[in-house]
């Protein structure tokens, strides 16, 4: 059985940003608010709760911590699509995959190229701006528009002695990569300037020691694993990782994750994320808050932290075992949607602020350009978060869109390219090419997604209105992308 589903792929038109103009008042208009520095933290594969702030009974994170604590915690915070290349796009630009153009990791760093995003708006505004990390849009290491500074590294980069591009040159740093990226944020911080900045710090913490084809593979590398800091390698040795209640039990229920796919293992316990694993990320992220308190602190002694909009978050989540799954992080399960989101603007938000409305990933952008002062970027799919910042009341979304595409290099996730819509109470997830195996959880119940209602009669109507919703936001999402074209998919049973 053949079925029409719309795969909207690469956005052929090039996105640009459009300034609005302004018209003079009649009367004085209030003294412009100053324009605030701007730096951004985006680590690699970390799940929304493995901080301290998040509640986590062992891991320690007190710098990261005390942006939550003194700024606002974002308590329901998403990637729209959880995966590294695209939720990294979709962060720099305000838009879904499906509109940017950046649907998996392969190699699609010409595109990257032509990326509108914040930090090139930032940039025509006056701001000197910096990338430091890893970029992870192609393997090309080579400037970004939009940034003056560049200190980025090939693909995944290396956590030891790693390979960079600083600024067009390239050179191997000796060092563990996490330092050898807060080394470079702090002497970019200590230049003297008259106006504003904008540092953009992409860790490689807390992805394994791998290098990226082309095609998207990826291998090990060196010592090859989550490789932290020599001094951190035995943090945590007598913790034991707390579990979800989905860990240690096959999936059930889930038609699509139950299929035979080759030789691989069915998912169960023996295919989850070991406790020795974790530690070894827990253990990386132990660099990334000591780097978080190097620059807190170089910040609050040139008597610019207060100025600075510091933002913390991550492109995505990871899974630990549940439903049996691991590196599969791709899948629209809370473990790797979720992300962490801290904002911390004594002047616009006020400290220990939590806002429980969805923030996504495609809000940071215009959020950034509002605090900023700058031209705003119509072209963005995103909302400001700027609102919630300061406690206003205002209309908000109900429930968004999750999209992801078929992964050529993990078999696993083959033919598993899929659009869902998360609400406040359900989810519903519809795979593209996979016949009678969609998905739908009562959140409110189930919160870990253990039993799928899709084919319980009492659940029709929640179904049905979950169908239509999903349909909405995938109309409401398709009038940026001219180049979209359907691709003819066959529905396995």
């Amino acid at each position: 059985m053949q079925a029409r589903y719309p795969l909207h792929h690469i956005g052929r038109a090039l996105l640009v940003v459009a300034w609005c103009g302004g018209v003079a008042p009649a009367t004085p208009a209030p003294a412009p608010r100053p324009r605030p520095n701007i730096l951004v933290v985006v680590v690699d594969d970390l799940r929304w709760d493995e901080l301290g702030a998040a509640g986590h009974p062992y891991v320690k994170t007190p710098n990261i911590d005390r942006i939550a604590r003194e700024g606002a915690r974002f308590t329901n915070a998403f990637a729209t699509t959880p995966l590294c290349s695209p939720s990294r796009a979709s962060l720099l630009t305000g838009l879904y995959a499906r509109t940017h153009g950046i649907v998996d990791n392969t190699d699609r760093s010409a595109r990257s190229h032509q990326l509108a995003t914040f930090p090139r708006v930032l940039q025509g505004a006056g701001y000197e701006t910096a990338f430091i990390g890893k970029w992870h849009m192609g393997v090309d290491d080579s400037r970004r528009p939009g940034f003056d500074e560049w200190v980025g590294m090939k693909g995944q980069g290396e956590a030891i002695d790693p390979e960079l591009n600083d600024n067009g040159r390239r050179t191997r740093v000796k060092g563990y990569v996490t330092d050898i990226f807060t080394d470079r944020a702090l002497a970019f911080l200590a230049r003297p300037r008259q106006g504003p900045f904008l540092l953009y710090i992409a860790h490689k913490a807390l992805h394994p020691n791998t290098a990226q084809a082309a095609d998207g593979s990826v291998s090990a590398i060196g010592e090859g694993g989550f490789i932290a800091a020599e001094r951190h390698r035995s943090l945590y040795a007598a913790d034991v990782p707390p579990r979800r209640p989905s860990v240690g039990t096959a999936p059930r229920g889930k038609p699509a994750l139950l299929r035979r796919i080759g030789d691989l293992p069915p998912l169960g316990p023996a295919t989850g994320t070991d406790d020795g694993t974790i530690r070894d990320r827990q253990r990386m992220l132990a660099a990334v808050d000591e780097s978080m308190g190097r620059i807190l602190s170089a910040l609050e002694e040139s008597g610019r932290l207060d100025d600075t909009v510091f933002v913390f978050t991550s492109d995505h989540g990871y899974f630990y075992g549940e439903h049996g799954l691991s590196q599969e992080r791709r899948l629209a399960y809370e473990e790797t949607i979720r992300i962490p989101l801290f904002i911390r603007y004594p002047p616009r938000v006020k400290a220990g602020t939590t806002p429980a409305r969805f923030a996504l990933t495609i809000d940071l952008a215009p959020t950034l350009v509002e605090l900023a002062g700058a031209p705003a970027m119509t072209a963005v799919e995103g909302r400001s978060l700027v609102p919630l910042l300061e406690g206003r009341s205002t209309p908000w979304r109900s429930a968004f869109l999750i999209e992801y595409w078929s992964d050529t290099v993990f078999p696993r996730m083959l033919t598993m390219g899929y659009d869902a819509v998360r609400g406040e109470r359900y989810k519903y997830i519809r795979f593209r090419e996979l016949e009678g195996m969609d998905e739908l959880y009562d959140l409110q119940s189930d919160p870990y997604e253990m039993t799928n209602l899709v084919g319980d009669a009492r659940k029709a109507r929640v179904l049905a209105r979950m169908k239509a919703e999903l349909q909405r936001l995938l109309g409401s999402h398709a009038g940026l992308d001219a180049g979209r074209f359907v691709l003819q998919c066959p529905r396995q049973r």
